[in-house]
């Protein structure tokens, strides 16, 4: 799935693929709101994303969608 995470005072978003769930990212996120110092977020080659939590402008976490295979996709 994609997350993308505004920081402020940064033009550019930060985007990356995570095989976590829509739950966990969420879940992640209000930790990290509710006053975890950072926001952590592993991508699907197992890199960590930490971010600060006060930098975080806005996180959008897309949809959960079975990979399509084969031609007729």
């Amino acid at each position: 799935m994609e997350v993308k995470i505004g920081v402020q005072h940064v033009t550019r978003e930060l985007v990356l693929e995570s095989t976590q769930s829509a739950e966990e990212v969420q879940a992640a996120v209000a930790a990290a709101i509710g006053g975890s110092p950072t926001l952590e977020l592993v991508d699907d080659k197992g890199r960590v994303l930490v971010v600060p939590s006060a930098s975080i402008a806005y996180v959008e976490i897309g949809v959960e969608e079975s990979r399509k295979v084969g031609f007729g996709s």
